[in-house]
């Protein structure tokens, strides 16, 4: 950029400010000034990447850090099945009814009355079809080609998602039971060194006035923070499936596989059958409104980065 143009912005406030909030000027920046921005907006005190602390401060490390080349697969919603049936079995894999490059390519025809349809490379976008019948394809193309279009990297520079190829699959419908409004029911497991601590359960997140999210011990018992932003599930237990250490098992062998200091295996359990989800590296990229806000720096504490710290040096 030129200094006339960039005298020129600088003496029109409306023209700095638009710019400034603007995607483009936000593209243009490094992911370590752009995260650096983004915390102190978010977070409201400097971002520490010298020495990181917290649990949220140390995934914004990590992002810039640990970049392995595979974890662009693990977050593509297609090619990560592909990773996890290799691992755990396809006994453990929500079936595919489809995989396209564009809306227009999808034969709806051919689909039964039930399924579920969402892009590869992006978070959110999700066609939730209880009934083919009442499907409004037009508001379908609308969500679907809006998420398509988005490159989930820029907004977190969750750095994993910058490369993955957008295509668009459609997935089994399933069910665990549960009211249609609450939708399924999540097992979020998160893995320290490929060890499995604790989790987060949630539901109805197709609604956020319905959606609910606890933290648990891996024994049902709720643990004593939670986020800011979401109602808590009510109660201090959760009725945990009976195959609970089944799941468990597969999600330590799926951290175990992935290699990292933190990870998160998203998990279901619908009928006594165990489905995996995804896998997610960076939950709610980084920037979890813990409450107590100490908690974060406890849950800091067990993430060890010494690993990447001695493949860097």
């Amino acid at each position: 950029m030129k200094i006339s143009t960039i005298k020129k912005i600088l003496k029109n406030p409306k023209m700095f400010l638009r710019i400034i909030f603007s995607k483009r000027f936000f593209n243009i920046l490094d992911d370590e000034t752009y995260l650096k921005i983004k915390w102190k907006l978010n977070m409201g005190n400097e971002l520490n990447l010298v020495e990181p602390q917290t649990f949220n401060e140390k995934l914004q490390w990590l992002k810039i850090h640990d970049r392995k080349p595979y974890y662009s697969q693990l977050v593509d919603k297609y090619e990560a099945k592909v990773w996890a049936e290799k691992i755990i079995g396809e006994e453990y894999i929500v079936p595919n009814l489809g995989v396209w490059d564009t809306f227009d390519e999808i034969e709806f025809e051919k689909l039964p009355k039930q399924f579920v349809l969402k892009c590869t490379h992006d978070s959110g976008g999700l066609i939730i079809c209880r009934d083919k019948n009442k499907l409004d394809i037009s508001q379908a193309r609308k969500v679907v080609e809006k998420s398509y279009k988005r490159n989930f990297y820029w907004s977190g520079r969750e750095w994993p998602y910058k490369n993955v190829k957008p295509r668009i699959i459609a997935e089994k419908f399933m069910s665990d039971g549960r009211t249609e409004e609450m939708g399924l029911t999540d097992f979020k497991f998160f893995c320290f060194n490929g060890k499995p601590e604790f989790i987060y359960i949630s539901h109805g997140l197709e609604n956020h006035d319905l959606a609910g999210i606890s933290f648990y011990d891996l024994k049902g018992n709720k643990l004593p923070f939670k986020r800011m932003d979401y109602k808590e599930i009510p109660g201090e237990q959760f009725p945990l499936p009976n195959n609970f250490d089944e799941m468990v098992n597969v999600a330590e062998k799926l951290a175990i596989e992935v290699k990292n200091p933190f990870v998160r295996v998203d998990l279901y359990e619908i009928e006594g059958n165990i489905y995996f989800s995804e896998i997610t590296f960076f939950p709610c990229s980084g920037f979890i409104p813990f409450d107590p806000c100490s908690v974060d720096k406890k849950l800091g504490k067990l993430i060890d980065l010494t690993p990447v710290l001695k493949k860097k040096n």
